[in-house]
This record gives C-alpha cells, sequence and structure tokens, in this order.
C-alpha cells in the first residue's frame, strides 16, 4: 500500500466522466481509508477562509466606467475545443447571437466530449480562450451581451 500514489487520476477521470455522463453535480464515496468527495456546478456564495477568490465578472478591476458584462463559463474542467473539429467552423464568432440552447464550445474531458450551451440569449462580444487551451471549472469561456 505504501507504493500506491495518493489518488488514482484515471480513477478520477472516470467519476468525472461518470458525473457528466449522468448529470450529477456531485458525489461521495468512501471505502476504508479512503474517501473521495466531488463536486461541481453553481453552489451558494459561501464565504472561505483561503484559497483562490473566483474568477471576476465585470471590468477585471481595471476602475473603467464600463458596466459589467456577463460571461459564460466552463462547466468543467478539460480542453475548450471552438468547433466540432478542425474542419468544421467555430459553433460561434464575435458579433453572433445566441440563445439560452445554442451549443457555443466543445470542452473534452477524458475523451468525453461536452457541448457547453450559452445558457442565455444575447450577443457574443469576446471569445476569452484559444481553441485547445486547458479550461479550469467556472472559468470565463466568452463574454456575452445580454438581449
Amino acid at each position: 500500500m505504501a507504493d500506491e500514489p495518493a489518488f488514482d487520476l484515471d480513477k478520477l477521470r472516470e467519476l468525472i466522466a461518470l458525473m457528466d455522463e449522468h448529470g450529477l453535480s456531485e458525489i461521495s464515496l468512501s471505502q476504508g481509508d479512503q474517501s473521495w468527495k466531488l463536486r461541481r456546478g453553481p453552489t451558494e456564495a459561501v464565504p472561505t477562509s483561503g484559497g483562490a477568490p473566483p474568477p471576476p465578472v465585470g471590468d477585471g478591476g481595471g476602475g473603467s466606467d464600463e458596466p459589467a458584462v456577463p460571461t459564460i463559463n466552463s462547466p468543467t474542467v478539460g480542453t475548450f475545443y471552438s468547433a466540432q473539429s478542425p474542419e468544421d467552423p467555430p459553433f460561434v464568432k464575435i458579433g453572433q447571437a445566441v440563445s439560452p440552447d445554442s451549443v457555443v464550445c466543445i470542452v473534452e474531458a477524458m475523451k468525453v466530449f461536452n457541448q457547453i450551451p450559452a445558457e442565455t440569449a444575447g450577443t457574443i462580444i469576446e471569445v476569452l480562450v484559444e481553441d485547445g487551451e486547458a479550461v479550469e471549472f467556472g472559468q470565463p469561456l466568452f463574454r456575452i451581451q445580454p438581449a
């Protein structure tokens, strides 16, 4: 047992894929002296002591007079793809109107390709990540001007 890694990343990836497949936002497992708890998706805003602050939404602290602009955020950790395949056009372009059900990109996690919907109506005003870039949970992907 001393030679085993603290976490088996392949098992962790399997759990994340199962969560995606079954639409789960939280999973807790315990066996022997090991206990795993995974949670994703929006959570209530609760002050914490320490840890990284959530990504800012708005003017980025630059002090400009621009109003806050909503973002479309990644619901999972993975790789960002702007199109279905390298030969296909991007799902959305700057200036394009989207509805809540419009697919704006794909985030691939462990060979599972998750289509990401806009979840709001509006116009894409900025793409914040590059094709093929690794993204984190909650990371802003697009800025959108609400309809």
